[in-house]
């Protein structure tokens, strides 16, 4: 897979792209090796295997344990590799229907014991009230011009723990826009058209691979 763009939210309808597999597998932890199956949506774009093995050797042991945020979920292969790497929670917010219902089922099927799946915009989620989460993955739309606001909104809004991690997936041509003050690049890589990134708000850098 060569590109990576979740569902649409409100806005910005990324350019149509090759066909995509609809089938991913889990990399790591107690579920690797299982197929999750996704729709055949076309602006669902799941996060390359080689990127996800890469962002979580970054994130280690961090992930043990954690409440973390899928916003842009899509396939929710992010979401799925946490819990089955030892995340305590994950929230999946995904705006496609169809897209909803398969993660759901998936959850049901493997016996996920705190998840939970929100349908809905995830700027419109982002109104609610917060529960702050350790990781966030923030992977919107490319070229939507959702990432700035989506990130203003976590920051801004109290979705976020004090040493909280955040992942960044944006088209590497169009680099990652403006972010809040308090988030600190820790690592970034290109695959591809894929640009990712990793930041810590404040100091938190106990746990993380180099």
């Amino acid at each position: 897979m060569a590109s990576s763009r979740k569902s649409a939210t409100r806005s910005g309808t990324p350019a149509a792209r090759g066909s995509q597999a609809r089938v991913l597998r889990i990399i790591g932890g107690s579920w690797r090796g299982r197929r999750l199956r996704f729709p055949g949506v076309a602006l669902i774009r799941p996060t390359p295997d080689r990127v996800r093995e890469t962002l979580f050797n970054w994130l280690g042991a961090r992930v043990v344990g954690a409440r973390c945020l899928d916003l842009f979920a899509g396939s929710g292969a992010l979401g799925l590799e946490a819990l089955s790497r030892g995340a305590a929670h994950v929230t999946f917010v995904e705006r496609d229907g169809a897209a909803v219902r398969e993660l759901s089922a998936r959850l049901t099927e493997w016996g996920a014991r705190d998840a939970r799946v929100e349908r809905a915009d995830a700027i419109g989620f982002l109104a609610h009230r917060p529960q702050p989460f350790d990781i966030a993955f923030l992977d919107p739309p490319f070229a939507s011009g959702l990432l700035e606001e989506a990130a203003a909104l976590l920051e801004g809004k109290g979705w976020l723990s004090e040493s909280a991690l955040i992942y960044v997936e944006c088209g590497a041509r169009e680099g990652v826009p403006p972010l809040p003050g308090r988030w600190r690049p820790l690592k970034a890589k290109r695959a591809g058209e894929v640009g990712y990134h990793l930041y810590a708000r404040g100091q938190a850098l106990g746990g993380l691979e180099a």
